[in-house]
């Protein structure tokens, strides 16, 4: 589970993150729980809903996206 913290800064890279990034941490998640989505159809999604996805399943699986930790470190 992610504490306020984190939760903030998820919140913070993920909204700064453009289509390509979104769709790619999107496509490259790998969590607790199977995460199947095709390119063609995230590129139908608007940039909210994408953001809603990538920070949902974060904190569903409890962890920060690749890019969110090495921007930490």
């Amino acid at each position: 589970m992610l504490d306020q913290q984190q939760v903030d800064h998820l919140i913070e890279v993920v909204s700064s993150m453009d289509r390509d990034d979104l769709c790619a941490s999107l496509l490259s998640f790998t969590g607790r729980f199977p995460v199947d989505f095709t390119a063609e159809y995230l590129q139908e999604l608007s940039l909210d809903r994408l953001r809603h996805i990538l920070v949902a399943a974060c904190l569903q699986a409890g962890q920060l996206p690749e890019s969110a930790v090495a921007h930490a470190a």
